[in-house]
């Protein structure tokens, strides 16, 4: 198995990619799968505007049609060369995975198959296939720790030639994280916010950022976990009248979803009640809030929490591909999430 963890990629895109022809990039972090994938083709020296040279596809063409992916790769392109064939979407669906065992075992000499994919489990077909593979590279892309965020805005600050105060800084790194486009997109409206000045202090951040602590993006996750449209209708409101972005709601029911995941998980594999994960795991949570954790930890299963997550973090990717549609898409998304628990905890 090949696998690029993240503090080796820079490194892996420099030095070795071009020894892999086969590349599976998945994971939690939507935003980096589709950066590091991204990075992969323009670093196969192949000009992505040919639409001669580049295949992009949805992993439904692949579905619709079982043999496309072999065809594609197969294909000679109109003028020669290389050429690369892009999936997006991809899970474990079987026409992929069975395409992409009899291309791992014979690479294509002209041809470079990225497959960008969500949030893979272990085990799941689609790793079974890849991970085995010596002749597939793999690169998982989770959500930045601290570490990552920080040489992030190092890397956004230094392209701009700008500087950040230490308090700034700390106040920026505290609204990011979760997906890497979204991060990155919200320190550049900051830099471009701040074009014209010496230093960026808190008082920008806080200005164009917003300021999270001002009204507590609690009220919406806990409406939305409970159930409760009202509830959750006058929270979301609250957060709009403040000027708080609704990418930091997005963000923080993603990963509230996300860290119930782990704990229903933990439930099912020790096959433990929801008052024994608190104890380990909700230490940090308020204790006003843990009545309604450890209701949804009930109500709610490891693999829908997941789902639900992702669906979440796929909003905040498109929000910011399409900023004007930021608050309807959160509020449709979000609504959407508080009616999936009130018809859980009916059934409770």
């Amino acid at each position: 198995m090949v696998e690029v963890k993240s503090h080796e990629f820079e490194g892996f895109l420099q030095k070795s990619v071009k020894f892999y022809r086969i590349f599976v990039i998945y994971g939690p972090d939507r935003g980096l799968v589709a950066e590091r994938a991204a990075q992969i083709a323009a670093a196969t020296g192949i000009d992505l505007a040919d639409s001669f040279a580049l295949t992009r596809l949805d992993v439904g063409d692949i579905t619709s049609d079982p043999g496309r992916l072999m065809d594609e790769v197969n294909a000679l392109g109109l003028f020669g060369g290389d050429k690369v064939v892009w999936v997006r979407g991809a899970a474990n669906e079987k026409a992929l995975v069975d395409g992409l065992q009899i291309i791992a075992e014979t690479p294509p000499e002209s041809c470079t198959v990225i497959i960008e994919a969500g949030d893979l489990k272990k085990g799941s077909a689609l790793r079974k296939v890849a991970e085995p593979a010596r002749t597939v590279a793999i690169v998982p892309c989770y959500q930045d720790d601290a570490k990552a965020l920080n040489a992030l805005i190092d890397s956004e600050l230094s392209a701009a030639g700008q500087r950040i105060t230490p308090a700034a800084r700390q106040l920026l790194a505290e609204s990011l994280g979760g997906d890497r486009i979204a991060s990155r997109n919200e320190i550049r409206k900051l830099l471009l916010y701040c074009l014209y000045e010496p230093m960026i202090d808190e008082s920008h951040v806080t200005e164009i950022i917003g300021d999270a602590s001002a009204i507590s993006t609690d009220e919406v996750v806990d409406a939305v976990l409970s159930g409760e449209p009202d509830a959750f209708l006058h929270a979301i409101q609250k957060i709009v009248t403040s000027k708080t972005p609704v990418f930091l709601v997005l963000q923080s029911c993603m990963r509230q979803f996300q860290q119930l995941e782990l704990m229903r998980i933990e439930m099912e594999e020790r096959q433990q009640q929801a008052g024994q994960v608190m104890q380990s795991h909700g230490r940090g949570i308020h204790f006003r809030r843990k009545p309604i954790i450890e209701r949804a930890l009930r109500n709610w299963t490891s693999k829908d929490l997941g789902r639900e997550a992702s669906r979440i973090q796929a909003t905040i990717l498109q929000s910011r591909q399409k900023a004007a549609l930021e608050d309807n898409l959160a509020m449709q998304t979000l609504l959407s999430s508080t009616l999936q628990s009130a018809r859980r905890n009916r059934r409770a």
